[in-house]
């Protein structure tokens, strides 16, 4: 799969200074002066005949690497100046030019492969926010745990493939993580995986969509991250199909854009400001946990199906419970 040049870097917060990907061609290194102490900003590729200038741009903090030639890697690691570092579609066999690039603070890994340690980025001292996007070659991410100052972390799949990830052990190390998100993401090892997470005590934001986990992560992440964003998904919710188009007459169709999206996500409006909403016929109530299954809403069995599963949840948070506050007196008891 090609590189979408979509900004999947959450910008809420001060996590990100990084330029959106769709705007790194305004920084090519072609067009830069030798030498100009003006350029902060640059994007460097294979096909750049003048790609070394990058190396006597003394103020510069913030590189893109975009398909790089493995001479182009070996030599970014000299530049102590850079702050953020973009790389994509690369095939290095390690991330060992990394290590000395102890000024990084904001690094984004897209579609890179050939690696399958992480230590190195472990071992920087400022990085403070992480995205890592379709890294084939990678599932032990326990090279971050000594990456003490991360605040944001994420790790994506992509639509046709899913990161798989051994554990998350790692997350024990990260005590000073913020936000922590999952995409198209699958966990090799059993319940409870996501133990770990109960001990990010600055966690404010989670995202982590309801089919990549079996249940009983969920309903551990639910009482062990209570008041944190995105830490709740239910038993279940409905989903919809297909959209029709908002009728003339509801109540819905009087009010403002604004009020819309701040009030009423069951609706969408379109760029040509067109409403839509779900179609009854097309309704389903999917399951929490990957692999739970879904019932039509409007089938004979659909009450009882989401009674029977309501409860199980219920079960499964009451036994997070007692795990949680195993885990929890036991990180506190320990010297």
């Amino acid at each position: 799969m090609r590189h979408h040049f979509g900004d999947f870097l959450d910008r809420d917060g001060n996590y990100w200074t990084i330029v959106p990907n769709r705007e790194r061609y305004a920084h090519q290194i072609d067009d830069v002066p030798d030498g100009s102490p003006d350029i902060t900003i640059v994007t460097v590729g294979k096909g750049d005949k003048n790609w070394s200038r990058v190396l006597a741009l003394a103020n510069l903090v913030e590189l893109t690497l975009h398909e790089p030639t493995t001479e182009q890697l070996a030599a970014i690691g000299s530049i102590q100046s850079i702050k953020r570092l973009r790389i994509t579609h690369a095939r290095p066999q390690n991330l060992d030019f990394i290590r000395q690039m102890h000024g990084l603070e904001e690094l984004v890994l897209e579609y890179v492969s050939g690696f399958s340690d992480l230590l190195p980025l472990g071992s920087l001292p400022n990085l403070r926010a992480l995205h890592m996007e379709n890294l084939r070659k990678v599932s032990d991410f326990g090279g971050l745990e000594t990456a003490a100052n991360l605040r944001y972390l994420a790790i994506y799949g992509t639509t046709d493939w899913e990161q798989p990830i051994n554990n998350f052990e790692f997350l024990r190390g990260l005590s000073q993580l913020e936000v922590f998100a999952l995409w198209q993401v699958k966990c090799r090892a059993p319940y409870p995986a996501m133990l770990p997470t109960v001990l990010l005590h600055q966690l404010k934001k989670l995202s982590i969509h309801r089919s990549y986990l079996c249940a009983e992560e969920y309903a551990l992440l639910e009482e062990g991250l209570s008041g944190v964003e995105g830490a709740t998904w239910g038993f279940g919710e409905t989903v919809a199909r297909s959209q029709i188009r908002l009728p003339h007459d509801d109540l819905r169709s009087g009010l403002s854009d604004d009020n819309i999206r701040a009030n009423h996500p069951e609706v969408s409006v379109h760029s040509d400001g067109v409403r839509f909403i779900g179609d009854p016929a097309s309704l389903w109530f999917e399951f929490t946990g990957r692999g739970a299954g879904r019932v039509k809403c409007s089938s004979p069995s659909a009450e009882a199906k989401c009674l029977e599963k309501s409860e199980q949840y219920d079960g499964m948070k009451l036994q997070a419970r007692a795990l949680i506050e195993r885990e929890r007196t036991g990180w506190c008891s320990m010297p």
